[in-house]
């Protein structure tokens, strides 16, 4: 069996910045509200008219990531896009990316795993890769959440938290069986969806204020809930077990790890996490503070971050761990 290793990065937002002040105009809050609860200082929003969508982001930055990969768009193998917003109810945004990049007709995968999406989609590229299946797999974390947010007092618990944006890696055949992704880890606890969910399916090409004029303006189920309390206490308790089941697996220590990248849910999850785990601020990297949660785009935008400002190096042991929806959590443990 081979490894799969991480050959390529690549990451876009929107230019359009939102700052905590910003939201302050159209909602009561405050930056010392946003910042005390979440760490979030600023997040990107499109602007109604803009080209961005969810697809056309996840190409963008799939884009950069084949272009640093080094290899041509139709070495692509398969194609594999993790998101909780996509453009259209159905199909889903991959086959929509792998038209966009003009690739070769390939399949192209959807995961619906919001938070954990981007490690259960890197989790299943890995298991093709391993299996000889397939050479070179684009794995996608993509997300437009602010089309879908209550930017109002009554949603400020959630809509503050989201930003949009998405992060790409190409997934490459590797030779050594000691370098690359060395485990993935998944799980799913069903009995708390409700906790973290939109029930009605809002059409990612459609305002949901367009929505609600047309139906009672005051359904809330086309606008994110969350039990924010319970949330947090689950995941912090499942970040930790997942990612010690990682580094067990493979006969690791906490002491190994070189750079753990979370999914940008909350900056004070990360904190606890990093406690736990005794890491310096070196061992972790967040930056939930400039983009807001980006769901499944979070891990790769935030890899790409890390990777590029010198922070990732040949031989690390990189950890990526999320929680979220679901309830889903995952690990995935990479020898860089």
């Amino acid at each position: 069996m081979y490894n799969s290793k991480i050959i390529g990065l690549g990451f876009y937002v929107p230019d359009n910045i939102v700052t905590n002040d910003d939201l302050t105009k159209i909602m009561d809050t405050s930056d010392e509200w946003v910042q005390e609860r979440t760490g979030i200082k600023e997040r990107r929003w499109i602007t109604e008219g803009s080209d961005d969508t969810t697809a056309t982001m996840g190409a963008k930055a799939a884009k950069i990531a084949i272009e640093r990969a080094g290899i041509d768009k139709d070495d692509i193998d398969f194609i594999i896009l993790a998101t909780l917003s996509p453009d259209y109810y159905f199909p889903g945004p991959g086959v929509q990316i792998q038209h966009i990049l003009d690739i070769k007709t390939v399949g192209a995968l959807d995961v619906r795993n919001q938070c954990s999406g981007f490690v259960y989609a890197l989790s299943v590229a890995d298991q093709y890769i391993k299996t000889g299946m397939y050479k070179n797999i684009l794995v996608i974390g993509s997300e437009l959440h602010s089309r879908g947010l209550d930017k109002t007092t009554r949603g400020r618990g959630v809509s503050v938290i989201f930003g949009d944006g998405a992060g790409a890696v190409v997934l490459s055949r590797e030779e050594n069986p000691k370098k690359g992704i060395l485990s993935t880890h998944l799980h799913s606890q069903g009995e708390f969806a409700e906790e973290l969910t939109v029930i009605a399916p809002a059409m990612g090409k459609r305002w949901v204020t367009d929505i609600l004029k047309d139906n009672d303006p005051d359904d809330i189920s086309y606008t994110p809930y969350m039990n924010g309390q319970f949330v947090f206490k689950n995941a912090v308790v499942r970040f930790n077990e997942v990612i010690m089941e990682g580094l067990l697996t493979n006969n690791l220590k906490k002491e190994d790890i070189d750079m753990l990248i979370p999914h940008q849910a909350n900056l004070r999850i990360s904190q606890f996490v990093q406690k736990k785990f005794a890491l310096t601020d070196d061992q972790i990297y967040n930056n939930i503070m400039q983009y807001g949660n980006t769901t499944a785009a979070s891990i790769p935008i935030a890899l790409t971050e890390a990777w590029e400002q010198g922070k990732i190096k040949e031989g690390d042991l990189v950890v990526l761990a999320a929680f979220g929806s679901g309830f889903t959590w995952a690990s995935a443990i990479i020898r860089w």
